[in-house]
């Protein structure tokens, strides 16, 4: 029996050694109240101010636009409920909004939220075949009235990363805002705000190697949000709530290793990811591979296989000691199949996302192929195919 191959790294990445210490050290010194004037609480002051200072300075932004969350999901709501509030607090008059047929559902629901509890109007653009938006047909979308084009930079299912920098010089020339959801690729593709185009960036630090439960919302010069709950005046005002001091720190630590290992990383995994692209193929027919090739997030494999459940793909798959996601419709809480997978017309029946970290290898990958392979011709026969 092998040892346990993780290949979930698109959902949360395994803490790095490094931000394990961090967070022990803080906890060490001892926890306070980053708002309080006593030693402790300026020692807390210190440590907040350093990692946001930190993070600040590897993303290109101010270090007063660094704005802490509970992770990712929160930051994106952040992003998509915090923006129309602000623009409702300065009178403006724009109320539409301009979303993917593939954002993470987070995404999705809170622009819904705007639109069915706040009377925002939403624009759906479609994507192709390999999960990715026209960038003529986004800005085509977007109009005089627009507040806020929500567009991810990679796609969390399949890997197609969207050209948000082509999307954001439309959305300057018609004074809209460009929020980039980058919780997967902030800390693996080496991006500033600049680089991506965006005024307001979202990410995970549990996407990188730092702890769960922790996210930030990165505000360019134009980007303003407002705080989603009332209680007290943190963070300027645009969350209130207090800061995990230790989490962050511990944030700072793993995104500063990330960008070190940035290139040795990537590589790693690009080499395993085309691995897997080629190797499935190969030992299972009636499959399909999803989402492109060549400028694809360097991680994410996804593929379907025809006649095969995949909640049972997933079960058999973790039997045999193999760590991945399906989001078939047989896996979805909700019964329906992946939003994303329906809007690329892709096969949804049997869907396994596979994500490699860097330190998965060639082996390990050839190890999930044979196994793939095994676990979908014992569950056909059992189907009769």
């Amino acid at each position: 029996m092998h040892d346990r191959v993780y290949l979930d790294h698109a959902a949360l990445w395994p803490l790095r050694p490094e931000a394990r210490q961090a967070w022990l050290d803080v906890h060490d010194l001892g926890v306070a109240d980053p708002a309080r004037r006593h030693t402790e609480g300026r020692t807390a002051r210190d440590l907040l101010d350093r990692a946001t200072a930190t993070v600040a300075g590897l993303l290109g932004a101010d270090g007063g636009r660094v704005t802490w969350t509970s992770g990712g999901t929160e930051a994106v709501h952040l992003a998509v409920l915090g923006s129309a509030r602000a623009a409702e607090r300065r009178g403006e008059r724009r109320r539409h909004l301009v979303v993917s047929a593939v954002e993470h559902s987070s995404v999705l629901r809170a622009c819904e939220r705007l639109r069915d509890e706040h009377g925002h109007e939403l624009t759906v653009v479609t994507v192709d075949g390999a999960g990715l938006v026209d960038a003529d047909e986004m800005a085509a979308a977007i109009r005089d009235d627009t507040l806020a084009v929500h567009l991810q930079h990679a796609n969390h299912e399949v890997g197609a990363i969207q050209p948000t920098h082509e999307v954001a010089r439309v959305c300057r020339e018609r004074g809209a805002l460009l929020h980039v959801d980058a919780c997967q690729t902030i800390g693996q593709l080496g991006l500033t705000l600049e680089q991506l185009g965006a005024d307001l960036l979202s990410a995970s630090a549990a996407k990188f190697g730092g702890p769960p439960g922790t996210g930030l919302l990165v505000a360019g010069p134009r980007g303003r949000v407002a705080a989603l709950f009332e209680g007290d005046e943190r963070q300027h005002h645009r969350r209130a709530g207090l800061e995990d001091v230790a989490g962050i720190a511990a944030a700072a630590v793993a995104l500063t290793v990330a960008e070190a290992n940035l290139q040795t990383e990537r590589s790693a995994r690009e080499l395993v990811r085309r691995h897997l692209r080629t190797g499935l193929p190969a030992a299972v027919d009636d499959l399909a591979l999803h989402g492109p090739l060549a400028d694809a997030h360097p991680g994410i494999v996804a593929v379907s296989a025809l006649y095969v459940d995949g909640e049972a793909l997933v079960s058999e798959l973790d039997a045999a000691g193999f760590a991945v996601h399906s989001g078939s419709s047989c896996a979805s809480t909700s019964g329906e199949p992946s939003h994303v997978l329906v809007a690329m017309g892709a096969l949804t029946h049997g869907h396994v996302r596979v994500s490699v970290g860097p330190g998965t290898t060639l082996a390990d990958a050839d190890a999930f192929v044979a196994a793939y392979a095994e676990v979908v011709a014992r569950l056909r026969r059992t189907i009769g195919r």
